[in-house]
């Protein structure tokens, strides 16, 4: 039987077993306190992906960050100024996360929660 997505998360959490897996760990955390019923899902061969009425964010994980992509961050407010990757573009926004950044926590929970409401059309 397949691994589920969680599974998998869990997954590759573990064979990172460094600050990228420990930073994915902690995203995932932060993801659910938003939002206890989002569903986690698996794809492009390997990319943790959180949805709700729709994609929230990805967790892809590189040599030197762990990148969260907001599939329609361009339509997020970004007061804090999280987005720091993937300007460019008229739909997605991405925050790259390096090993010694310091995550602001409660501005990424912002993120999601708006990813949510504009999922719900709210």
């Amino acid at each position: 039987m397949a691994d589920s997505p969680s599974q998998l998360i869990d997954e590759r959490i573990g064979e990172l077993s460094d600050w990228r897996g420990d930073t994915l760990a902690r995203v995932r955390e932060l993801v659910k306190e938003v939002d206890p019923e989002v569903e986690e899902t698996w794809k492009w061969r390997g990319v943790p992906v959180w949805e709700h009425d729709g994609m929230i964010c990805t967790g892809e994980t590189y040599k030197k960050v762990v990148k969260l992509t907001f599939t329609k961050g361009a339509s997020l407010d970004d007061p804090r100024g999280l987005f720091n990757s993937s300007l460019e573009g008229n739909t997605r926004r991405a925050i790259d996360i390096h090993e010694d950044d310091e995550l602001d926590e409660a501005a990424l929970k912002d993120l999601v929660r708006a990813a949510i409401d504009l999922n719900a059309g709210a």
